[in-house]
């Protein structure tokens, strides 16, 4: 495992690039249909970072590009795909779309972040505690089905007049 230490970079790049490489997975229709709530998520993500940042909640230690945060192939790949793959799978069955989210949430907060992300020296959390990024990740869930829920209802609308 300490040999991979040294190719942070390109770890988080394959992240990113085998995200978006699932969607060729998914199909097109799908695609088209919750790629604005996974790009409202990614943007909701990348505001958190910009607060997380400031109060110091959590640190990236590892920048992706010098202009670019390391943030940037977690947001942009896992975290927004992963939102589109989610609502695909479970969208319109709310409690299962939780407990599908609760699973991934607590994957990413228990295991990912400590176990890799903190050891190989990619990010950390500082001044949040995994019960309140767990909380964060959960509220941040509930904004995406509700945001996809209003896309749907808007689609409803237009398709009925």
């Amino acid at each position: 495992m300490g040999k991979f230490i040294k190719y942070k970079k390109l770890l988080l790049l394959l992240m990113l690039v085998f995200s978006w490489l699932s969607l060729l997975l998914m199909g097109k229709n799908s695609v088209k249909r919750f790629l604005p709530a996974g790009v409202f998520m990614a943007l909701i993500t990348m505001w958190e970072n910009v607060v997380a940042k400031r109060r110091t909640w959590w640190w990236w230690y590892e920048k992706f590009h010098p202009k670019l945060p390391g943030s940037f192939p977690f947001v942009w790949g896992p975290f927004m795909i992963g939102s589109i793959w989610i609502l695909k799978l479970t969208y319109g069955k709310f409690f299962r779309y939780l407990l599908l989210n609760f699973a991934v949430d607590s994957i990413f907060t228990f295991i990912l972040v400590d176990k890799w992300l903190t050891k190989w020296g990619i990010a950390s959390l500082v001044r949040m505690k995994k019960i309140q990024l767990s909380l964060l990740l959960f509220i941040d869930s509930l904004l995406l089905y509700g945001f996809q829920y209003l896309i749907e209802k808007v689609k409803e609308l237009d398709l009925s007049e």
